[in-house]
């Protein structure tokens, strides 16, 4: 099939394009960047921003599916930055859809669309969305996640996955974070440390929105719903966190501050910096100061049974392979300041 990949040149994106390719389907990404390494798969690569209507029609064209991975995440920034591209771009990839005829799309979402402040452990798919969500992130994924079910119909069936804390070889967020600040010393435990959090390691993600792909055609219950994909297998989120940093040969976490102290220099530091309008992000917000301490897992039995789906890589072997990956980039940086 010809598959459409926004986003592609991206951590998610590129794996989805990689698993297609590799499979012989014909691939398009659209980004606003130039990917040569996609180029060099044979892949048509297409610059171009889902926020111009004009581009994402004409790039949709001829496709008969298209993955819609393109978003802004992360914490911080004002409400129009995350409305334009997750909201209007997600509006204007779904009219694209329904005037070029492309009959399946595979959406990208979030399990924080269902976040409400409090522990989520072993929800499923019926949890409904917060009448009031904590982060514009949250706010507009729910938003574009809601479009995007409501379009399904006869000539577009649609889908949305709900990955969770996306890490692995290539994470240019999570990972690249978290060993930044282990380093300097700047991370601390948020709570006692056993808050419960699902993860997903990259290729099993990655899969999953090859099976949403192939459920769209072959199974039509599948379609207008959203499914949560994960590990499942929840873990402690400091044994997670200390388990990446294992991998990059930096020290465990080991020093802890109490919730309600976390969420207050987040509320202080979200103040500071609008005030002086200070470049950059807070290290600590509100919002990841709730997520840090509490406990966010999800019940995947619904991808499982509808989806097909399984993940084949567990946390212990993609540790194992983020470990290999970390010293060989340390490897070729050292290299190439040589």
């Amino acid at each position: 099939m010809r598959a459409l990949v926004t986003g592609g040149g991206g951590f998610l994106g590129r794996a989805i394009v990689e698993r297609l390719v590799g499979r012989g389907d014909d691939v398009r990404s659209l980004a606003r960047g130039d990917y040569p390494a996609l180029s060099e798969m044979g892949v048509e690569v297409v610059r171009g921003d889902i926020g111009d209507p004009s581009a994402v029609s004409e790039v949709v064209d001829g496709c008969d599916i298209v993955f819609h991975v393109a978003a802004k995440a992360g914490v911080w920034g004002n409400y129009a930055s995350y409305y334009e591209p997750n909201v209007r771009g997600t509006e204007n990839v779904l009219a694209a859809c329904v005037a070029r005829k492309v009959s399946k799309l595979v959406y990208t979402s979030s399990p924080s669309v269902v976040f409400d402040g409090r522990p989520l452990e072993g929800v499923d798919e019926s949890a409904p969305y917060p009448r009031r969500h904590h982060s514009h992130y949250s706010a507009t994924k729910a938003m574009a996640e809601r479009a995007v079910l409501a379009a399904d119909g006869d000539t577009l069936r649609t889908i949305a996955l709900r990955p969770h804390l996306i890490w692995g070889p290539r994470d240019n967020h999570i990972v690249p974070r978290i060993v930044a600040q282990g380093r300097a010393g700047k991370l601390r435990r948020v709570g006692d440390g056993t808050n419960k959090v699902d993860t997903i390691y990259i290729d099993n993600a990655a899969d999953a929105h090859l099976l949403a792909a192939d459920a769209l055609a072959n199974n039509p219950s599948a379609a207008g719903r959203a499914y949560f994909i994960s590990q499942g297998d929840p873990a402690p989120l400091w044994e997670i966190i200390n388990g990446i940093l294992a991998a990059a040969g930096v020290a465990p976490v080991t020093r802890s501050v109490p919730p309600a102290v976390a969420w207050t220099a987040g509320a202080v530091l979200e103040t500071v910096y609008r005030v002086f309008h200070l470049p950059g992000e807070p290290r600590m917000t509100r919002f990841v100061a709730r997520e840090l301490a509490t406990a966010h897992w999800f019940d995947i039995s619904a991808a499982r049974r509808e989806l097909g789906y399984e993940p084949r890589v567990s946390i212990a072997d993609g540790l194992k392979k983020l470990e290999a990956w970390l010293s060989s980039s340390k490897i070729e940086q050292e290299s190439v300041g040589t």
